[in-house]
């Protein structure tokens, strides 16, 4: 389709060339036989010498400005006089004249800056992701990249590749700082509490279900041995049994309710106790550093990394295949709420616009200099005729008019001229 345009472009732009030239050459013509006739009729009238003065000047202008349009193409018929064909002769020269004009004056920092600003990113942004269709876009558009990034990864020897490369970064990992700052991790803001409050609600809750109060009336039962004799090893089971759970269920919910409770304080000393030693203990680093590379030399391992891989890919790609997928849903409500967000949030799209006026004046100066080295290099591989064909279908039509103009003004200033000539003869 765009080429098919630049086509019917470039014969609109050669039909008015040819129009303007025809133009230009009709009134030089028109001229010349205005001048012929005037001369034969000199006598006749006194008005022929003045129509004889413009003509003859509008000729003089006319081919004047021939020889100058010409001149910047080719050599006039042909005849190669100096300071003609001018544009093929300094084809080079041109070309990087022309990038250097453009990066310099169209790329400049400050030229650029202020049409960002003019133009408005974040506000542009925010107009545009307010439309249904261009949401729908968006989305269909990133839905289709993840596709197509979900299809390419689903190959054995990327799971492979993924597995072999997590197995050697975690054979170079350094387990004990990380798994300190974990801890320290867990400990700011008594974030363990909250996990530990999570694992106390667990138990309680496991310890009431039935099955698990049988089991370890089972196990109790088993313990009593001399009381299986006479049939009371199950009844002394579920009544041990009763009051363990009880117990314990109560101590749970004192530790999960009472931030001094004694469970919660040996905790906090073993985790600071434990980071502490993670740092500093050679020992239990060395330790460890060798459990982690005997898990490491595992042959499982890698097996178990690549499936682990494979499974995260096989479970994404079959979601985006579904009717009702996760993922689109996802997608769909991060786009509807980065539109809303960035109507609401002022502060945000200030972001935005600041963000990119910082990103803008490195990026121009990165590529400004390849810019104008790649503008230049196009145009000096144009052969001389490609070129002169592209500048004349380009400016070549005002360049004709520029020879009407000549052929206009040449005659009036002429005609001037023999006026005052005739005045100062009459003084």
């Amino acid at each position: 389709m765009a080429s098919e345009q630049d086509s019917i472009d470039t014969r609109l732009k050669r039909q008015r060339l040819t129009r303007a030239r025809r133009l230009a050459l009709g009134l030089l013509l028109l001229v010349t036989a205005l001048f012929l006739l005037a001369q034969y009729l000199r006598n006749t009238h006194p008005l022929w010498p003045y129509v004889a003065a413009f003509s003859e000047a509008a000729m003089i202008g006319a081919l004047a400005d021939w020889f100058a349009v010409v001149a910047l193409f080719r050599h006039p018929l042909g005849v190669p006089l100096t300071h003609t064909a001018i544009i093929p002769k300094n084809k080079a020269r041109i070309a990087d004249s022309l990038g250097s004009f453009i990066t310099g004056n169209f790329l400049s920092t400050e030229r650029v800056l202020a049409a960002l600003r003019d133009y408005n990113p974040a506000a542009q942004l925010m107009r545009w992701l307010a439309r249904p269709q261009a949401q729908q876009w968006l989305n269909e558009l990133l839905f289709n990249l993840l596709s197509q990034l979900l299809l390419a990864l689903n190959d054995r020897r990327v799971a492979t590749f993924v597995g072999e490369t997590l197995q050697q970064h975690l054979q170079r990992l350094d387990m004990a700082p990380l798994l300190a700052s974990l801890l320290d991790g867990l400990a700011y803001g008594n974030r363990h509490h909250r996990l530990l409050e999570e694992v106390l609600r667990e138990l309680d809750r496991q310890l009431d279900e039935t099955d698990v109060q049988e089991r370890l009336v089972t196990v109790v039962a088993g313990e009593m041995n001399i009381l299986r004799y006479i049939s009371l090893d199950r009844a002394a089971a579920r009544y041990v049994t009763e009051k363990l759970v009880h117990g314990v269920q109560r101590e749970l919910r004192l530790a999960c309710h009472d931030p001094q409770h004694a469970l919660r304080q040996r905790l906090d000393g073993w985790l600071v106790e434990l980071a502490v030693q993670l740092r500093h203990d050679p020992q239990l680093q060395q330790r460890l550093v060798r459990a982690q590379h005997e898990l490491l030399a595992q042959p499982a391992f890698a097996g178990q990394l690549e499936a682990f891989w494979q499974s995260v890919v096989d479970w994404l790609a079959l979601d985006v295949q579904q009717p009702d997928s996760v993922i689109r849903h996802q997608l769909e409500a991060v786009t509807a709420t980065l539109a809303v967000r960035l109507r609401r949030d002022p502060g945000m799209r200030a972001w935005i616009n600041e963000q990119v006026e910082l990103a803008v004046p490195r990026l121009l100066e990165r590529w400004r200099e390849p810019i104008a080295d790649f503008i230049a290099t196009q145009v000096k591989d144009w052969d001389d005729r490609t070129m002169v064909d592209r500048l004349e279908l380009n400016i070549g039509t005002d360049l004709q008019y520029i020879r009407v103009n000549g052929t206009l003004v040449g005659g009036l200033i002429g005609l001037l001229i023999y006026l005052l000539g005739q005045f100062v003869v009459t003084l």
